[in-house]
């Protein structure tokens, strides 16, 4: 597989080229019943444009730019255009082109990436992979059309400003490759709970896989769903749904449980058989030291000793860093898109331009025998980003290579600490940029 996918010669650029292909794309376009354009901004140029803008935070005009100084060369299709290199810097075209693009077409192209990444970064275990559950929010722009479909938060001083999307994503464990997400409004009548979005991911996840979630997922609801998908779990629990669950808890260790379900599971839109239960485990086990220990209860299906269970819970934590990746370093904390067309298709180029990188960094780190997780994300992007104009224009495949491996060497150097004493990173509402003054009427002379 590795032989297949170039691994001697790997980097962003093209690894997208030799996954999504001229035929890949036409084939695509044919089942979504989109046309086959020619021209400059073909489908394969637009998506990747679309992802640089993610990557670099760039605006229409910025991308037009990069196009022009070759950021898309090799992806060009044969036209007079690209024969005589009449490319105007003028961003209507490439908007037009991505309102063009099919949503259809977009979840393919994101659903190919994420599959061959997958196959391309298995490694040789027999254990089944893990994915860690986690939901956020993000800021969409105040438009009619959004502000139908995802409602601003409103309390009794008023609305907010801007939509609210609620979105749950499934991070795996180990590369940190992100499945498509799952997404609905966070407020208003048809506002959707992380459990419903959770559920709709589980859809996504292959057979045998375990996923692990906090408080949050520790519920019946969540627990049932995952084994009718065939899924193992591991979720935290209150210490009043243990102490249900399995009696008064004072010493470490694991308790056999039969859960079952009551009038409450599942809100107000689940509801569950009479008689539905799940076989499993609540483990107690104390964590932390001197003032901030504090008592850890989980609740698991799967059959491994529960030291091994609470071990694999304390990683759940990568995920908050994942999702900070997600909304600052590929720039999802605010989608500027205007419509719920163009808000689809920019969620899920997001996603794969963040794999791609994710990718990149898996061979890094295989390459100098360390896990992906010891590298930062940041500065793996970083070093990508400036790197990837040089590769895209290196003109023999020797130079590439010998420039892809100094790349894999300066990634390798984007190494976190290793700290005796975890960091604690306690929830906080992050800053918003102050605006400016508003200017005051000019007065009518």
């Amino acid at each position: 597989m590795w032989q297949c996918f170039g691994m001697n010669s790997l980097e962003i650029f093209q690894l997208y080229q030799q996954i999504i292909t001229v035929e890949c794309v036409k084939q695509m376009q044919q089942q979504s019943g989109g046309k086959v354009r020619r021209g400059i901004y073909c489908t394969r140029v637009v998506v990747w444009m679309m992802m640089l803008q993610r990557l670099y935070g760039a605006t229409l005009a910025a991308a037009v730019q990069m196009l022009i100084e070759g950021a898309a060369q090799p992806l060009l299709e044969d036209c007079q255009r690209v024969e005589e290199w009449n490319v105007s810097s003028r961003t209507g075209g490439y908007s037009r082109a991505r309102r063009r693009l099919s949503k259809l077409l977009c979840k393919e192209v994101s659903q190919q990436i994420l599959e061959q990444l997958r196959q391309m970064l298995e490694t040789n275990s027999a254990e089944p992979p893990t994915y860690v559950l986690d939901g956020s929010s993000l800021e969409l722009e105040h438009c009619p059309e959004l502000l139908r479909a995802f409602p601003a938060a409103q309390n009794q001083y008023g609305k907010s400003h801007w939509p609210v999307l609620r979105i749950v994503v499934a991070h795996e464990l180990n590369t940190g490759l992100a499945e498509s997400p799952c997404w609905g409004p966070m407020y208003g009548k048809e506002a959707v709970s992380e459990q419903e979005l959770a559920e709709k991911q589980m859809g996504q996840l292959p057979k045998g896989a375990t996923i692990v979630g906090d408080r949050n997922f520790g519920v019946f609801w969540m627990a049932h769903a995952a084994r009718q998908q065939g899924l193992g779990v591991v979720m935290r629990l209150t210490k009043e749904r243990a102490c249900k669950l399995a009696g008064p808890i004072s010493q470490a260790g694991e308790i056999e449980v039969v859960w079952k379900n009551s009038r409450h599971d599942g809100g107000k839109r689940h509801r569950f058989e009479a008689g539905s239960e799940v076989k499993g485990r609540v483990i107690a086990t104390q964590i932390g030291r001197g003032k901030s220990q504090q008592w850890l209860y989980l609740f698991t299906t799967l059959d491994w000793p529960w030291q091994q269970v609470v071990d694999l819970y304390r990683r759940r934590g990568d995920i908050e860093t994942d999702l900070r990746c997600l909304k600052r370093t590929v720039n999802l904390h605010h989608i500027q898109a205007k419509s719920l067309d163009m808000l689809e298709k920019e969620l899920l180029i997001a996603m794969s331009a963040y794999n791609l990188v994710r990718a990149v960094m898996a061979v890094a780190a295989r390459q100098h025998s360390i896990p992906p997780r010891r590298l930062s994300f940041n500065g793996a992007l970083n070093v990508v980003l400036y790197a990837l104009p040089n590769l895209v224009v290196a003109p023999t495949s020797q130079d590439r290579e010998a420039h892809m491996q100094r790349i894999f060497d300066r990634v390798n150097q984007c190494q976190l600490p290793i700290r005796q004493k975890p960091r604690t990173y306690p929830r906080s509402v992050w800053r918003h940029h102050q605006a400016f003054p508003v200017r005051p009427a000019e007065k009518s002379k």
